[in-house]
């Protein structure tokens, strides 16, 4: 049963991801006010937590799960899944410095965010999008070669 919970909390938590950042990308407006600013701090914080939790239920279902690690080690799909959530990771990082400096706007402050948070938040989510497109094919035998 531990199991099932675990890959159950993997896909909520892949859930989470998306839903933040799809929160994030609909309330994202180059210039905005106070309240929006902290409301994406907030937001950015679920992503955040969402990413953790992805990652150690990921970790959990690779190093304790019902297949090996050699196993996921072998297909090279699984290698590109893994490197894509980094690079997701590692898109996020502007955009989560510019939320955090802004996170203390009063309400009805002007905000304004640089452009390019806009764009890295868009390629995020196209990286993400890849991810469970390669873990259908794995789940079908795509990437093991043989």
């Amino acid at each position: 049963m531990p199991l099932v919970l675990t890959t159950y909390l993997h896909y909520l938590a892949l859930a989470g991801l998306f839903a933040a950042l799809a929160a994030e990308l609909a309330l994202f407006r180059p210039r905005t006010d106070g309240a929006t600013a902290r409301r994406l701090a907030r937001v950015d914080a679920l992503y955040g937590l969402s990413a953790l939790v992805a990652l150690g239920t990921g970790l959990l279902r690779v190093f304790a799960g019902d297949k090996t690690a050699a196993y996921y080690g072998a297909n090279p799909l699984f290698h590109v899944k893994v490197t894509l959530f980094v690079v997701a990771l590692l898109l996020s990082v502007y955009p989560t410095i510019q939320f955090l400096r802004r996170r203390r706007a009063a309400p009805g402050d002007a905000v304004a965010y640089p452009g390019r948070v806009a764009v890295l938040m868009r390629v995020q989510i196209l990286v993400l999008l890849v991810i469970p497109l390669l873990a259908v094919l794995m789940s079908r035998g795509y990437g093991y070669g043989g």
